[in-house]
């Protein structure tokens, strides 16, 4: 994909965290950049301060006139955008260069050195520690992030060309375009059986995204995962393990072992075995990229973590309110974990949107389980994203399976009266739909209420 006679960049879902980083990306090198999405957020409004032109309708003729000479313009979509797309098959039907988000990424991957994350889990947080990680000692890098990342308050650290970072994203296959040096599997829990059907479908992509390794590349995988490469683990006996955990005012000190040393004195601020086996990991492709330990531990005490992954809205002596992402039963479990470890014997208020009715249907028995750990859970109906309803699958029938007494369903628009009743130390917001715009509305409540 030569970009030698390209002049601007067309993004048709531009609004989304993958979309908007390939956006930043275009706009640092100089391109005209513009793009469609259905609704405004944040994030259009962060782009439209650097000059990305957006709307809102699709509507050709609402296309700013730069993009409309298919010899210098690349289209870029995004697979959550419906086939009949009017914009889309505008610039199909005419002729443009018109190429999916993933394929454009998998190019840039190409023309660099690059290092890939995937997984199930994690694999935001774990590209977000990598290219916080690399960027802070130096290294010509750019990191592609699923996530705002709190250090930087984007999706893109952008600091030179020659090293990317990138999320490769199982969702579609999407990953298979990538052409990593480096890449590490972190899980490969079942997930988007919409797509795949069954686990092991989604087993055998992992195994193919293994082989898109470029020549004397490396592969890291999580120990215990079927697929081989270097390992890494906690407290276990893995190529790089995590030793000698310490809790110290509400992080994690540690020593990893590599497979030459022990490095010693790490510290890392946020909480939970989930996010210090992702630390781990982003250590482990740094340590193996040649960076020395001093500067890896100094840049790891610095990393503030993700928006939306275990995020502190309030952390107070009376009162705690975090928000978090998570929206597959192993997720859940992992945040329950990092809860209990930080706040023992606290009272815990679980507030879950399930996200797509084929996920709720997939996993109900896993989510009721993983739910009822909570001491007190409010549930929302169910986010549809990209779906319609399926019949039977209603945040009601997940209710009648969790076994917990004090449950209830609710609308939005109950939700803060019924926090501000309950008597929980520790109040949670959970899933991917649009619980994530609640929250700055329940963190201002609580805030006058204390």
């Amino acid at each position: 994909m030569s970009l030698k006679h390209t002049n601007s960049v067309y993004f048709i879902g531009i609004g989304g965290i993958g979309m908007s980083a390939l956006a930043r990306f275009y706009v640092a090198k100089g391109f005209i950049v513009g793009g469609y999405d259905k609704t405004k957020t944040d994030i259009t409004n962060a782009l439209e301060g650097l000059g990305v032109s957006i709307h809102f309708e699709d509507n050709i003729d609402l296309v700013h006139d730069a993009f409309l000479n298919k010899e210098d313009t690349l289209v870029v979509y995004t697979p959550a955008i419906s086939k009949d797309h009017i914009e889309l098959n505008y610039f199909k039907s005419n002729g443009f260069k018109v190429l999916k988000r993933s394929v454009v990424l998998g190019e840039i991957t190409k023309q660099t050195f690059c290092l890939a994350v995937a997984g199930t889990h994690g694999k935001t947080t774990t590209t977000s520690i990598l290219g916080h990680l690399l960027n802070v000692c130096d290294v010509k890098v750019t990191a592609f992030l699923g996530g705002i990342s709190e250090n930087y308050n984007s999706n893109l650290i952008l600091n030179g060309t020659d090293v990317t970072v990138v999320e490769a994203d199982e969702f579609d296959r999407s990953f298979l375009t990538l052409s990593p040096d480096y890449a590490c599997i972190t899980s490969m829990d079942p997930d988007h059986l919409d797509i795949y059907g069954d686990a092991s479908e989604l087993i055998k992509s992992f195994e193919d995204f293994s082989k898109k390794i470029k020549p004397n590349g490396k592969l890291f995988v999580k120990n215990g995962l079927p697929i081989k490469g270097i390992t890494y683990g906690i407290e276990d006996d893995s190529d790089y393990s995590v030793q000698n955990i310490k809790i110290i005012n509400g992080s994690y000190v540690f020593d990893v072992k590599t497979p030459n040393e022990l490095l010693e004195d790490f510290k890392f601020n946020l909480p939970g075995r989930h996010n210090l086996s992702n630390a781990l990991i982003a250590l482990a492709m740094s340590v193996e990229y040649g960076i020395p330990k001093p500067q890896l531990a100094k840049a790891l005490a610095s990393y503030k973590g993700v928006k939306r992954r275990f995020t502190y809205q309030i952390k107070s002596e009376d009162l705690v309110f975090i928000d978090d992402y998570a929206h597959h039963p192993e997720e859940i479990n992992a945040v329950h974990q990092a809860v209990r470890e930080m706040y023992p014997n606290k009272k815990v208020l679980a507030i879950f949107q399930p996200h797509l009715f084929s996920r709720t249907k997939d996993f109900a028995d896993d989510f009721a389980k993983s739910l009822s750990h909570f001491d007190e859970i409010i549930l929302l109906d169910i986010y549809p994203a990209r779906e319609l309803p399926i019949e039977g699958v209603t945040s009601e029938w997940l209710l009648n399976k969790i076994e917990n007494e004090h449950k209830r369903l609710i609308q939005k628009s109950e939700l803060i009266q019924h926090i501000k009743d309950s008597s929980a130390h520790v109040i949670l917001t959970i899933g991917a739909g649009d619980i994530g715009e609640e929250v700055k509305h329940i963190k201002k409540a609580l805030s006058i209420a204390s």
